[in-house]
């Protein structure tokens, strides 16, 4: 007698979600899109604030209007459908949807990555060399920051993308997680991934470890200058801004080491999607408030234009 095997291609793909609990799926929905109407609001609120207050025209602020346009984005093309999958009982993703998700979520997530080095160079030019920032933070240099962080986002998430949809998807097609990343996509694969996690490992820690040594570069210069200042209320000042910002940074890298940076064989879906939030929807959100609005020129911005609205002229 013979035997013969078949399988099957798949032409979409079914996402679990967050939860597989049907009675706690209109909570998450509820809680999930206050979450992502912060974002969008205040991450629009703040890049409209700069662009009409010329006392906000500077690199710093540039570079923040930046990071709020990434930060929706990245949280635009996983957050809507994620809502939609909690109100329907078949959460499904066409092939080719999921293929454009996974590469503009990678592309905004490693524009993420580079803009908070860039910011923390920028922090560094202001405290360590305040006489040449102007000199230093031109604008033309200013622009050529930001065009490298998106360039390197979009080339580095095209290999990712184009790797992982080289391989087969035969055996199954549920995918156990929210959104189509590249960890659940490779763990999914029956095809052998081994090509894909050296060419992952290699171009993630490319971008990130070189992020992180500019932030930690950049900080270690920042602390030193600020350990010298004679005013005790300027060093406490300066160190709670940076305690603040690096808290954000722990955050965004650490998920993204914790989730890319293990072979696929030791992935727990289940942990990495709960640690996938932080970076992917509950960081948007903070961002604005962390980096933006604990600044006294935004708040005075944002106070001008209440004003400015409520009793015109």
């Amino acid at each position: 007698m013979q035997f013969e095997n078949f399988t099957t291609v798949f032409t979409e793909f079914v996402l679990l979600g967050l939860s597989g609990r049907q009675d706690v799926q209109q909570g998450l929905f509820a809680l999930f899109f206050l979450v992502y109407g912060i974002t969008v609001i205040a991450n629009l609120g703040m890049i409209l604030l700069i662009k009409l207050d010329s006392r906000l025209h500077t690199p710093m602020y540039y570079f923040l209007s930046n990071l709020s346009f990434c930060d929706i984005c990245y949280s635009t093309i996983i957050s809507p459908k994620m809502l939609a999958d909690f109100l329907s009982t078949e959460k499904r993703i066409p092939y080719n949807l999921c293929a454009i998700q996974l590469y503009f979520f990678g592309a905004f997530a490693d524009v993420e990555c580079l803009m908070l080095a860039v910011m923390a160079y920028d922090h560094y030019v202001a405290i360590c060399n305040p006489l040449l920032y102007t000199i230093k933070m031109s604008k033309k240099l200013c622009i050529q920051l930001v065009a490298v962080a998106y360039a390197i986002g979009l080339v580095d998430s095209t290999i990712h993308t184009s790797c992982a949809f080289r391989l087969s998807f035969c055996n199954s097609n549920v995918i156990n997680h929210f959104f189509c990343d590249l960890p659940p996509l490779l763990a999914l694969s029956c095809s052998d991934t081994s090509i894909n996690e050296i060419v992952m490992f290699t171009l993630i820690g490319c971008v990130v470890g070189c992020s992180i040594v500019t932030v930690l570069l950049s900080y270690c210069y920042i602390i030193a200058t600020i350990c010298r200042m004679n005013s005790a209320e300027g060093r406490h000042k300066a160190f709670s801004t940076c305690a603040s910002h690096l808290m954000a940074v722990a955050i965004f890298y650490g998920t993204l080491l914790f989730m890319y940076f293990r072979p696929s064989s030791s992935y727990s879906m289940d942990t990495d999607k709960m640690a996938s939030v932080f970076y992917t929807v509950v960081i948007p959100m903070l961002n604005p408030l962390i980096y933006s609005l604990r600044n006294k020129d935004v708040k005075g911005a944002l106070k001008k234009a209440i004003n400015i609205n409520l009793w015109p002229g």
